[in-house]
Formats: structure tokens, C-alpha cells, sequence
């Protein structure tokens, strides 16, 4: 395995609708066990193929806390199939928005339909913080940050931040 390079917003490729996987093989599964490796060592919960520069609907997952036991998911090709009346307010970060957070409403629970890393199809009905994670994830897999869901001035000074520390960064 290995730790992958985090694209750190505002980047284009982040913008990127990512494609189908077309089949499940040794190389996807490499792909999925450097994404767990790289969202582990971040720390993070989740982490989409398009934050490590794979523009492809994949993403790992492990809402468990320091001390459980790992519990991870591989999740390809999702699509959300039901989502509930109710919404629910969390407050999200992300691996490409490093240290930023905003409270973003979104709904409450959701059922996706995914293929697991054999390739098997499966469906997971997640609340709380799993159906914020799944649904955070997958909004990177068409270009979506947790930023579009906040107002445009919260959103431009977030972004703006970001593009400072960038230029210090390169200029450092």
C-alpha cells in the first residue's frame, strides 16, 4: 500500500465528474487499499478516488472511533436510491479543505447501491454520521464540494484562505 498525494482546494480537478468504474479488478482494489492508507494517515473518515487525483466513483469510508476496531468500506459506483424527509444539520470538513468546517444540511438518511471491492452489489441504509459521510463522498464524485452547500460569501472566504495558504506554501 501506499499514501497518496491529497489535492488541497481550489484545484480544477476537484471540479472533475468522475467516470464509471467498468470492472472491479487487482488494480481498483490497489487503488482502494492506497485511498484507505492515504484517508487513515490524514486523519480522515472518507476520502473520494478524485481527491488522490483518480477520477474514477470510488471512495473509502471508517466512521469507527480511535480505540474500535477498523471498519472500513469500499464503495464503488454509488448511487443513492431513497433519502429521507428529514434533514439534519452537521458540521463537515474535508481532506482537500484542510482545517475548514461548515454546517451543512443535508438529508438524515439515505439507502445507496454500490459494488463492494469483489465486485458484489450491495446496499447500505446509513444515518448520522455514516449518511453525512456517504453523501459528502459522493458529492465529490461530480465535482461537488461541502462548500457549495454554504452560502457563497462563507464559501468564498473559505476558499480564499485556502488559496493564501497555497501561494505561502510554494512561495516558502
Amino acid at each position: 500500500m501506499a499514501q497518496l498525494p491529497i489535492i488541497v482546494a481550489p484545484d480544477p480537478r476537484l471540479e472533475a465528474v468522475s467516470t464509471p468504474v467498468e470492472q472491479v479488478t487487482d488494480e481498483v482494489r490497489q487503488q482502494l487499499d492506497d485511498m484507505l492508507e492515504t484517508m487513515y494517515a490524514a486523519p480522515g473518515i472518507g476520502l473520494a478516488a478524485i481527491q488522490v487525483g483518480i477520477a474514477q466513483r470510488m471512495l473509502v469510508i471508517d466512521i469507527s472511533r480511535e480505540g474500535e476496531e477498523k471498519n472500513p468500506l469500499f464503495i464503488i459506483n454509488p448511487e443513492i436510491t431513497w433519502v429521507s424527509d428529514d434533514d439534519q444539520l452537521y458540521e463537515e470538513g474535508c481532506l482537500s479543505l484542510p482545517e475548514q468546517y461548515a454546517e451543512v444540511e443535508r438529508p438524515a438518511e439515505v439507502k445507496v447501491s454500490y459494488l463492494d471491492r469483489d465486485g458484489r452489489q450491495q446496499e447500505l441504509h446509513a444515518e448520522g454520521l455514516l449518511a453525512v459521510c456517504l453523501q459528502h463522498e459522493m458529492d465529490h464524485l461530480d465535482g461537488i464540494l461541502f462548500v457549495d452547500h454554504i452560502s457563497a460569501l462563507k464559501r468564498n472566504m473559505i476558499l480564499r484562505k485556502l488559496l493564501k495558504q497555497k501561494r505561502l506554501a510554494t512561495a516558502g
